[in-house]
């Protein structure tokens, strides 16, 4: 259990770090991510970047 906390600790700091050079690539701004304003406040939900991130991370896994 602690080594998955670990690993997805891990991968959500990776993520972080990548996020301003995915946005420069187009992921963020796909067709199926939603931003929208509620309460004051700037909402981000990026269901079609996180599909296709993951098909990535599956055909690497699957090379690899």
């Amino acid at each position: 259990m602690l080594r998955w906390m670990i690993v997805i600790f891990l991968a959500l700091v990776i993520l972080s770090w990548l996020t301003p050079w995915l946005n420069k690539l187009g992921f963020g701004q796909l067709p199926g991510d939603f931003r929208f304003k509620l309460f004051g406040r700037l909402w981000y939900l990026p269901f079609a970047s996180t599909v296709l991130l993951s098909f990535i991370a599956s055909l690497i896994s699957m090379w690899v």
